[in-house]
């Protein structure tokens, strides 16, 4: 199963979020063990797709802040005099 560190405050937040969603966009209230649940299903089967969609982010804005340093570091090369 994908694990998640989120304390039990968030957790918490996003259970009541779920509830409301249901709430709000279906009509229907659900309640705590039936959103728990929910919230279950999201981590396991959602949350790696997310996960690797911040780490697929992540990997490209590291790679262009180390093509910007490269850069950077090659504007400080001294021109050789060859003659």
């Amino acid at each position: 199963m994908f694990h998640i560190k989120i304390t039990s405050e968030q957790k918490q937040l996003m259970i009541s979020r779920i509830q409301q969603f249901f709430l709000e966009e279906r009509g229907e209230e659900i309640g705590e063990l039936a959103a728990e649940n929910a919230y279950q299903f999201f981590v396991k089967e959602l949350g790696p797709f997310l996960y690797n969609q911040g780490i697929q982010d992540a990997r490209i804005m590291a790679e262009q802040k180390l093509m910007g340093l490269d850069e950077d570091i090659r504007s400080l090369e001294k021109t050789l005099n060859t003659k």
